[in-house]
């Protein structure tokens, strides 16, 4: 396997389209949190292994905000890349969006932002492939996922 110096955004890119049936859904009809939450982290480990060619493991979840709710028979549409990458670990943001068919309307529903590592045979962390953003936005996410580290770790020491 040859691994790249350097891999772009865009090649970290998955898209994942899921029907909402009714087992997917709580007493009102809407989306079950946590099956988006399983939806939302395959989406990202996807991405980050598609980066860094091996198994991710999620290794935290910053935050998934909730916009809207996913109503049943609605199609959700996630799409997912790497932001930045650091030294094992790397920042995958996805976006969520909600489309019913019958009335034409889609719904960008939720965010999240998950930080994977990839990992050998043996479960051992790895060095990550380099990302190079070139868009303004992908620029703007990858400062963005510098920030959101530099907190995540703040709040991880000061637990200890």
């Amino acid at each position: 396997m040859t691994i790249p110096p350097f891999k772009f955004v865009k090649d970290s890119t998955i898209t994942m389209t899921e029907l909402v049936l009714p087992h997917h859904t709580n007493q009102l009809g809407n989306l079950l949190g946590g099956q988006l939450m399983h939806w939302i982290d395959i989406c990202a480990a996807l991405s980050a292994a598609k980066h860094s060619q091996r198994v991710c493991v999620t290794a935290s979840v910053d935050s998934i905000d909730f916009h809207h709710p996913v109503k049943l028979g609605h199609v959700v549409t996630l799409s997912a890349s790497v932001n930045r990458t650091f030294n094992t670990s790397m920042e995958v943001g996805v976006k969520v969006f909600s489309e019913s068919f019958s009335e034409g309307i889609r719904v960008h529903t939720n965010t999240a932002y998950l930080t994977f590592v990839g990992v050998d045979a043996d479960g051992k962390p790895q060095k990550t492939i380099e990302l190079r953003p070139e868009t303004k936005d992908e620029i703007r996410r990858f400062e963005d996922a510098l920030f959101r580290r530099e907190q995540r770790l703040k709040i991880r020491y000061s637990a200890k």
